[in-house]
């Protein structure tokens, strides 16, 4: 088979004028350390941003708008959580969130894209991807799940499939959730220590821990070659996961121009005052005990 003609990275925001590669320009220093964000603040902010992500949907609704926003980054960066906060406030008819499996057999022999496109948006709804279809620039080629010619095909392919979403009337957002090491630890320790949250670490998880710098470097060959002006890559500071939450949903309400299409109050009608329905006898009802 053929070599696979790679992509260039002067095609993309952060190359340089020559295209030999990434100049970091969206990358910026780490912030500087703050105090604990306050537990009535937090609550506060992010009763205020549900206001406005109902808007939200009240306008992807109205106006038949087709959004797609992407978390990537690595484990327990916190992309569950800004997803949970996002979700909490919305129909799940109109906002929906994807997390596929490992792929099955026969969508490995399928095109790569296919099973991703089988969950894009209609008019007039959300999709959430937890991890999409950047997993072939990040753990599937760091644990060696694909070859070079299929990661080189993927850079190749993904800012053209991307141009042709946004074409196609699709507003896509990309957010990279970027974590330290030692926070990283913290939250694995914490996952390991209680049964409750066990099922959100994997042995895949623990590998990714000894492949940290090649998970860098994935990282940063991605960014080099996807961060395209229609479709560029946002990096959340997640050490923090409150105000990585608060950052990330203030920040994709900045990005879509909605207006609030929610309905007007409604008034309830009052019950008759008289009923002819009777109740049939509590003892042939099978009733949930009351142990609280």
């Amino acid at each position: 088979m053929a070599k696979t003609k790679k992509a260039n990275p002067g095609d993309v925001l952060g190359a340089n004028k020559e295209g030999k590669g990434i100049t970091h320009a969206f990358y910026e220093e780490p912030p500087v350390a703050q105090s604990a964000l306050p537990k009535k603040v937090y609550r506060k902010a992010l009763s205020n941003l549900h206001i406005e992500l109902a808007k939200l949907q009240s306008w992807v609704k109205a106006t038949e708008q087709k959004v797609v926003v992407i978390f990537e980054g690595r484990d327990a960066a916190g992309k569950g959580g800004v997803i949970k906060r996002i979700t909490a406030p919305l129909n799940p008819r109109v906002a929906k969130v994807v997390a596929l499996a490992a792929p099955t057999a026969r969508e490995q022999s399928q095109w790569y894209f296919q099973r991703y496109v089988a969950h894009l948006p209609a008019a007039g709804e959300i999709v959430l991807f937890d991890r999409s279809w950047y997993n072939r620039a990040g753990v599937e080629r760091v644990m060696g799940f694909s070859n070079d010619e299929q990661v080189d095909e993927f850079f190749l392919a993904v800012p053209q499939f991307e141009r042709m979403l946004v074409r196609a009337g699709v507003r896509l957002v990309k957010y990279w959730f970027s974590v330290s090491p030692d926070i990283q630890e913290q939250r694995f320790m914490d996952r390991i220590e209680h049964p409750v949250k066990r099922w959100k670490i994997s042995p895949m998880d623990l590998a990714s821990r000894t492949r940290w710098d090649d998970y860098s470097r994935a990282k940063d060959e991605m960014f080099a070659y996807t961060n395209i002006q229609e479709a560029p890559w946002y990096v959340v500071e997640a050490d923090d996961k409150k105000r990585a939450r608060l950052n990330c949903i203030s920040h994709l309400l900045s990005l879509l121009p909605y207006e609030s299409h929610i309905r007007q109050k409604m008034k309830l009608p009052n019950r008759p005052k008289k009923s002819t329905y009777v109740r049939p006898p509590y003892v042939e009802q099978h009733i949930v005990p009351r142990r609280w």
